[in-house]
């Protein structure tokens, strides 16, 4: 979530006349993420949550995050459910843009997460897997193994100093992608599972939000992402993985849906390549992100780290142990 797109009052007036909604009475962007445009809209009675789409969401793919949060919320999975307007879409225009507005899911997300909550996680991830593995609805993954090449060319390494970074990520994309498992269990995955995309009440998980990275992909790949994003403690200016967040992680999973050995076997090359896919957006971001956008750019030292901590390791084991 991010802003990059300002609305004004106008714009509120032209959304209740679309919605059969209570007036909203307060509006206010929302800055976490980088991905789309989303505001907090707040009623007498009720709150919703505005996107606009932007840049890295094609307008032909929205349909696909519509239907996706729809098949949840009926197979009781928390999460936002798009509202229908009164044309009986759930899309709107707004600033030339695609926009659509989904329920306030309760609660927040956590600073820090404990065992507990990795065990939880694990076994939402898992029941989101059940339900998406057989649906008919599906999108290639515009973040996948296959378009990192594409996305490290298009990074500008502004300075000398970079130029050993470059040759870093040329030679590790280039490992990761001659080992990419194949044949694994596969279907719609969130795909950006981060502790500010997952909300808690009470010590509790109340709901999963923001699925606009949702693709077909390897189930698998949602673990190493879930491992790279929730199980790793920052101590001492570094990142360092925690072994017993990833133990709960996989329990909780399990608890739900077992885990192949050919799929564990593919765990530490599934987390190198999810860390080195959110490492290169990192840095895509901060070397192209508009300076007058209102948003908070991400480190991407944080993701250099975790990439050198798993080539580090290898077997599953490690990661247990």
């Amino acid at each position: 979530m991010a802003v990059y797109t300002k609305i004004n009052k106008k714009d509120i007036v032209s959304i209740n006349h679309q919605f059969e909604i209570d007036k909203i009475t307060h509006f206010k962007g929302i800055k976490k993420g980088i991905e789309n445009t989303n505001y907090l809209l707040k009623t007498k009675k009720n709150k919703f949550i505005l996107t606009i789409f932007e840049k890295r969401v094609s307008n032909k793919e929205i349909p696909f995050f519509m239907n996706l949060m729809e098949i949840l919320n009926s197979s009781n999975i928390n999460c936002p459910k798009p509202l229908i307007n009164k044309n009986g879409s759930n899309l709107i225009k707004l600033k030339n843009k695609k926009a659509c507005i989904v329920s306030f899911i309760n609660g927040k997300d956590k600073i820090k997460l404990n065992l507990k909550n990795c065990y939880e996680i694990g076994k939402v991830i898992a029941n989101i897997h059940k339900i998406t593995k057989n649906i008919k609805i599906s999108r290639k993954n515009s973040m996948g193994i296959k378009e990192l090449g594409p996305l490290l060319k298009s990074i500008k390494f502004k300075s000398r100093k970079f130029s050993n970074l470059q040759k870093f990520l040329t030679n590790n994309l280039k490992e990761i992608k001659k080992n990419w498992p194949s044949k694994l269990p596969t279907g719609v995955i969130h795909g950006d599972l981060f502790i500010d995309n997952i909300f808690f009440n009470k010590d509790k998980l109340s709901g999963v939000i923001d699925f606009y990275f949702a693709a077909n992909d390897i189930f698998m790949y949602e673990i190493a992402i879930c491992i790279n994003a929730l199980c790793f403690d920052y101590k001492n200016s570094k990142f360092e993985i925690n072994k017993n967040k990833i133990k709960k992680l996989i329990k909780g999973y399990e608890s739900v849906k077992k885990i192949s050995q050919k799929e564990k076997k593919s765990l530490n090359i599934l987390c190198r390549g999810a860390a080195m896919r959110y490492l290169l957006t990192r840095l895509y971001d901060y070397s192209n992100t508009p300076k007058n956008a209102l948003i908070k750019i991400k480190d991407p030292n944080e993701y250099y780290q975790k990439l050198i901590t798993h080539n580090n390791l290898r077997s599953y084991k490690e990661y247990l142990n």
